[in-house]
């Protein structure tokens, strides 16, 4: 007969996951940027706020009782939590559709979309010339 193996700290430790089993990422949400539902203000923890006194690198979960919205005042349960600055915006799974654009940041996308604005009007205002 085989005998277990015995149970180890290392054993215990490692995770287990079934083949098909998705794995839940666990991360630091301490540098996710928080934005305001009312106005649209958006508090980054990394540049703090200095209208409010708060120091950089403070984390929202860090902000004092009596903190507000700098624009309209509203309390931070009117904030919600929209990811760390720099990320592509969207769901995970949702990044591999399209033609790559899922994958670019915000500022990216801005470049992109208003690059192509230009461009456009480049083009347009050329036609003036065959005249």
């Amino acid at each position: 007969m085989d005998t277990p193996d015995p149970v180890t700290k290392e054993t215990l430790a490692a995770p287990t996951v079934a083949p098909n089993e998705e794995v839940i990422e666990i991360r630091d949400e301490s540098e996710d940027c928080f934005e305001c539902r009312a106005c649209g203000y958006t508090y980054n923890p990394i540049k703090g706020d200095d209208s409010g006194g708060i120091e950089p690198n403070t984390a929202f979960d860090s902000l004092p009782i009596t903190w507000r919205c700098p624009v309209c005042s509203a309390r931070p349960k009117a904030f919600a939590n929209i990811g760390p600055v720099g990320a592509a915006s969207g769901f995970k799974e949702n990044l591999g559709f399209g033609f790559g654009v899922n994958t670019l940041t915000p500022s990216q996308k801005n470049v992109l979309i208003f690059g192509s604005l230009l461009v456009g009007l480049a083009i347009m205002l050329s036609f003036y010339g065959l005249g």
